[in-house]
C-alpha cells in the first residue's frame, strides 16, 4: 500500500494499493511542508503530460459547448502529441531526430494553449523556464524572439518536385514508348535538371507495373529562383517500333527509337497546390521532324503552325507534387517516398547551397546535331548514333550510358532516328557516372549507322567519332560545344583495337592545315559536354595549384590567381587547397607569405556566402583536427601585424577589413600553440592593435570603416583566445583593446554605436560569464556605459548592456553584491547603486 492523493483533489489523503501505482524517478526541492516534486523525466514530457490533463477536461466542453470543428482539430493534435509523446518515452531516437520531435511537440502544445486561449508557455531548448530562476528581461527576450519567429518564418531555399507516371490516357500507338521527363528554363533555353526515363508497354502503362518505385522521381535541389512561370516540366515521347507508324508489320522486322510526342507544364501551376495533383497533360505530335529538337520550345512560345495534338481526349496521366526543404527534412518526412528507393532526378550543376561530403561526378552529354554526305543514295540517310564508353586498355565499360534517371544504365546507347536527314539534331541527353578514376585514359566513341527500311532492315556503320574524357594535363573534358570529325569506316573489325585510332585527331578545331585529314572535315559531329563533379576539376589554375610542386617556380602566379577561380571549384578541394597553401609557406614564407596570406583571406570570406555557408564546420574541423602547419603561425602573426602596422596606408584599407572579419584565421595563426615565443606573437599583435584603435579619426574616412569592422568580429575571437591563454589573460587583452577606444566622440559618428555593440556582445560573451574575468572586465565596460548615460546617447544599447550585467547577477544569487558605482559624485546618496538582483527580477521600472 501507499498513502498519497490523487492530483485531481490533492486536499484528500489515503491509501492505494501497490499495484495500481507506478513509480517514478523524481527530485525533491525545498523538502517539508512546501516541497515541489520534480519528475526525473525529460521536462518535455512532464510539461505534455500535464497540458493533455488540461486540454482533456477543456476537450469535452467543446463538445458540449457544440464547437464542433475546433473539437476535431483539437481531438487530431491530442492523439499527435501523444504519438510523439510515446516515441520520446522509448528514447529509441538519434540526437537530431530526437531535436525535431521535441520542435514539432512544443509547436504542436503552443497551438493548442492559443486555440484554448490559455497562457503561452516561455521555453529554452524546448524546455519550461522557471520564473523563479530568470530575470524580467530575459523572459522579454524569450517572448520576443518567439513572436518574431512566428512573424517572420523562414522562407526554404530548396524544393523539390515528385513525379509519378500514370499512363497515357486514349493512345492508340500499339507501339512500347519511353517517355522523358526534365525541368527546363524557358527564358535561358536549356535544361535545369537531368532526365527522368519510364517506359510504357503497348497499352500505354508503366512496362514494370509490380515496382512502383520506377514510376516516381524526385527531381531535388530547386532553388528559389527555378519556381517561375518560365521554368517547365517537359515531357518527350518517344516510340519503339517501326520507321513509319502506319507501315505494315512485313515491311521491316528491326525496331527503332522514333520521336512521338510533347507535353509541357509551368512549374508556376504547381505552387498553390498543398498536396500531390493529379494532371492529364496535353500532348503534342511535330508537323515536320526536323523540328522536334525544339517542339518544347514551340509549344512554350505557342508556334502552333509547327505543331499538332495528338487527341482531344489523350494525354498523359501524371502525378505532380511541389515538396519544400533540405532533403533531410523531406526523408524525414515523407519516408513511405524512400522506403522504396524512389529514383532521384538530379539538378545540372551544383544546388543554391553545397554541403559538404556531397559525392557527385556525372559527366552529362548532349547529342546536339549531324552533317552528313548522302554516301552514293539518291535519298537522305536515316542516321542512327551508337554511344560507347571505353577504359584505357579499350574495353567497354558496361552500364555506363545512362538514358536518365529511373531506369539502369545500359551498353552500347542507341540515339532514336530521323526518316532521310542528312543534317539530324537530336538534342538528346544521357548521363556517364563514372568513377573518378576512371576518366583518365577513357574515351566515349559515337559510331554512325545507315538505318536501312528494306525488308532486311539492316544498320550499316559508315563513320565514327570519339573524345577523350581527360586531357594529357589531367583536366577534365571542358564543359560547352564541341564539333568532332567523323572519321570513315566501313567495317567493326577496325574499331576493335582502339589504338589505331586514338592517335587521330578528333576535334575539327586541332585540324587546322592538316592535309592528311582533310578528306575527312566535310562531314562533322556536334555534342556538348557539362561536367558535375566534386572530384575532377576542369580548371587549369586549380590543378597547377594543387600540382605546384611540378613546377615550384610557378607557385606565385598560382597564388594570384586563386582569386579569380571560381569559388564552388575552391569548396570542393578545400581541405586540399588549405594544405597546398600551408605547404607553400613552409617552403618559402618570406617570399610567397603575403599572397598566402591574402588567399587564405579571400578562402574565408569566400564561405560567408550563403552558397558556402554549409562548409564554414569543415574549415573549423580542419582547424582542429587536419592543420599541419606547425610553425605557420609565425609567418601569419607576422603579416598580420605588418597589415595592421601600415593600417594608416590608405591603399590596405579595403584588404585589413577583410582581414580582421575573419575569426577563422586567428584560429588558423594560433594553431594550438602555447609556447612563450607564440605568447610573445600575440602580445605584439594585440599592442598593435591598441595602437590602431587609438587613432582618432572622422567616421567615414578609410581608418573609421577598419576600425569598425575589427569591432563587430572582435567578440568572435575570444572564444579561440581562451583554448590557448587562462581566462585572465583573455580578460586583460579585452581590457586593453576597449580601453584603447577613443571616449567622447562626435554625437553623430557611427563608430560610437558599434563600439557600444561590441561591449554589448563582450557583456553576451562566455568571458563575461566567468567571475574571475568579469572583476576584470567590469571597469572598462561601466566608464564606457556611463560616458554613454551622460550624454544621452544611444540609451536602448546602454539598456541593453545594463540588463545583461544585471541578469547574470540574478542569476549567480548575488542579492547583496555591491558594484563599483559609475555615478560620479555629487549625486544624493540614495541614487549612487544600481539595483540589486532581487529588485530587479520583480521590477518592471526599468
Amino acid at each position: 500500500w501507499y498513502r498519497g492523493f490523487i492530483l485531481k483533489n490533492p486536499n484528500v489523503k489515503g491509501i492505494f494499493p501497490s499495484s495500481y501505482v507506478h513509480l517514478k524517478n523524481a527530485h525533491i526541492k525545498n523538502k517539508g511542508q512546501f516541497e515541489t516534486v520534480v519528475p526525473a523525466e525529460d521536462s518535455v514530457i512532464t510539461e505534455m503530460t500535464a497540458t493533455l490533463r488540461d486540454w482533456g477536461a477543456m476537450w469535452k466542453q467543446l463538445y458540449v459547448k457544440n464547437e464542433g470543428d475546433l473539437f476535431h482539430r483539437l481531438w487530431h493534435v491530442m492523439n499527435e502529441v501523444l504519438d510523439l509523446r510515446r516515441q520520446v518515452l522509448v528514447g529509441h531516437l538519434t540526437q537530431d531526430r530526437m531535436r525535431d520531435v521535441k520542435q514539432h511537440i512544443t509547436a504542436r502544445l503552443d497551438w493548442g494553449n492559443e486555440q484554448l486561449g490559455l497562457d503561452l508557455v516561455p521555453r529554452k531548448d524546448f524546455s519550461m523556464v522557471d520564473p523563479d530562476e530568470i530575470s524580467v528581461t530575459e523572459l522579454y527576450k524569450l517572448m520576443e524572439h518567439r513572436h518574431r519567429k512566428k512573424e517572420m518564418p523562414v522562407q526554404p531555399n530548396t524544393h523539390h518536385l515528385f513525379v509519378q507516371v500514370k499512363s497515357l490516357v486514349s493512345s492508340n500507338v500499339g507501339e512500347e514508348l519511353e517517355v522523358f521527363f526534365s525541368i527546363y528554363d524557358g527564358r535561358e533555353s536549356r535544361p535545369l535538371s537531368e532526365r527522368f526515363f519510364v517506359r510504357l508497354n503497348k497499352q500505354g502503362v508503366p512496362k514494370v507495373s509490380e515496382k512502383p518505385e520506377r514510376q516516381c522521381t524526385l527531381f531535388v535541389d530547386l532553388g528559389s529562383s527555378d519556381l517561375r512561370k518560365d521554368v517547365y516540366i517537359v515531357v518527350h515521347i518517344i516510340r519503339i517500333g517501326r520507321m513509319g507508324a502506319g507501315e505494315k508489320k512485313n515491311v521491316c522486322n528491326v525496331q527503332y527509337r522514333r520521336p512521338f510526342g510533347c507535353a509541357v507544364i509551368s512549374v508556376a501551376d504547381l505552387l498553390t497546390a498543398d498536396s500531390r495533383d493529379d494532371h492529364l497533360l496535353k500532348v503534342y505530335t511535330c508537323n515536320a521532324e526536323n523540328e522536334w529538337f525544339q517542339i518544347h520550345d514551340n509549344i512554350i512560345r505557342k508556334v502552333s503552325s509547327r505543331y499538332n495534338l495528338l487527341g482531344s481526349s489523350a494525354g498523359l496521366a501524371v502525378s505532380l507534387q511541389l515538396l519544400h526543404g533540405d532533403m533531410e527534412l523531406i526523408r524525414r518526412e515523407y519516408m513511405t517516398l524512400f522506403t522504396r528507393d524512389i529514383s532521384i532526378s538530379k539538378k545540372l550543376g551544383f544546388s543554391d547551397v553545397i554541403m559538404p561530403g556531397e559525392m557527385r561526378n556525372d559527366l552529362y552529354i548532349t547529342l546536339e546535331k549531324g552533317e552528313f554526305e548522302k554516301g552514293g543514295k539518291s535519298v537522305a540517310r536515316n542516321v542512327e548514333v551508337t554511344v560507347y564508353v571505353l577504359d584505357v586498355d579499350g574495353h567497354v565499360i558496361k552500364g555506363s550510358v545512362w538514358a536518365g534517371s529511373g531506369e539502369p544504365g545500359t551498353d552500347p546507347f542507341h540515339s532514336f532516328v530521323l526518316y532521310h536527314n542528312n543534317s539530324p539534331r537530336w538534342a538528346e541527353q544521357i548521363k556517364l557516372p563514372l568513377p573518378v578514376d576512371m576518366f583518365r585514359g577513357s574515351h566515349v566513341r559515337f559510331e554512325f549507322r545507315h538505318c536501312s527500311t528494306k525488308e532486311k532492315g539492316e544498320k550499316k556503320l559508315f563513320g565514327f567519332s570519339f573524345i577523350p574524357l581527360m586531357q594529357e594535363d589531367g583536366r577534365t573534358l571542358p564543359d560547352g560545344t564541341h564539333e568532332l570529325i567523323v572519321h570513315k569506316c566501313e567495317e567493326n573489325a577496325s574499331l576493335h583495337d582502339c589504338s589505331r585510332y586514338l592517335k587521330l585527331p578528333f576535334l575539327k578545331a586541332s585540324l587546322l592545315a592538316n592535309s592528311q585529314t582533310a578528306k575527312s572535315t566535310k562531314e562533322s559531329f556536334w555534342i556538348t559536354s557539362f561536367l558535375c563533379s566534386t572530384k575532377l576539376t576542369q580548371n587549369g589554375d586549380m590543378l597547377d595549384l594543387l600540382k605546384w610542386r611540378v613546377h615550384p617556380e610557378r607557385a606565385g602566379d598560382s597564388l594570384s590567381k586563386l582569386k579569380e577561380i571560381d569559388g564552388s571549384e575552391i569548396v570542393k578541394f578545400l581541405q586540399d587547397t588549405l594544405d597546398t597553401l600551408f605547404g607553400i609557406l613552409d617552403e618559402n614564407s618570406q617570399r610567397y607569405g603575403l599572397k598566402v596570406f591574402d588567399c587564405l583571406v579571400h578562402i574565408i570570406n569566400l564561405l560567408q556566402d550563403s552558397k558556402f555557408q554549409h562548409f564554414k564546420p569543415v574549415m573549423d574541423t580542419y582547424i582542429e583536427s587536419h592543420f599541419a602547419g606547425a610553425l605557420s603561425y609565425r609567418d601569419l602573426i607576422k603579416v598580420l601585424k605588418w597589415y595592421i602596422d601600415r593600417i594608416v596606408d590608405a591603399e590596405h584599407q579595403q584588404h585589413i577589413q577583410e582581414v580582421l572579419k575573419s575569426r577563422r584565421l586567428f584560429a588558423l595563426a594560433t594553431g594550438g600553440q602555447n609556447e612563450e615565443e607564440f605568447r610573445c606573437c600575440v602580445r605584439e599583435l594585440f599592442m598593435s592593435l591598441r595602437f590602431f584603435l587609438s587613432q582618432e579619426s572622422k567616421g567615414t574616412s578609410p581608418i573609421a570603416q577598419t576600425q569598425a569592422v575589427f569591432l563587430k568580429s572582435f567578440p568572435t575571437v575570444y572564444s579561440e583566445l581562451l583554448k590557448i591563454f587562462t581566462v585572465r589573460e583573455v580578460a586583460s587583452f579585452v581590457r586593453d583593446t576597449l580601453g584603447s577606444l577613443a571616449v567622447g566622440m562626435q554625437a553623430d559618428c557611427p563608430l560610437e554605436a558599434i563600439k557600444l555593440q561590441c561591449i554589448a556582445k563582450t557583456v553576451e560573451s562566455q568571458l563575461y560569464t566567468n567571475p574571475e574575468s568579469r572583476s576584470i572586465l567590469l571597469p572598462v565596460v561601466l566608464h564606457h556605459l556611463q560616458t554613454h548615460l551622460q550624454e544621452q546617447r544611444d540609451l536602448v544599447m546602454c539598456a541593453r548592456v545594463l540588463t545583461s550585467i544585471l541578469s547574470l547577477l540574478n542569476k549567480d544569487d548575488m542579492v547583496s553584491a555591491s558594484l563599483v558605482d559609475p555615478i560620479p559624485a555629487g549625486r544624493p546618496p540614495g541614487r549612487q547603486s544600481l539595483v540589486p538582483a532581487t529588485s530587479w527580477k520583480n521590477s518592471t521600472a526599468l
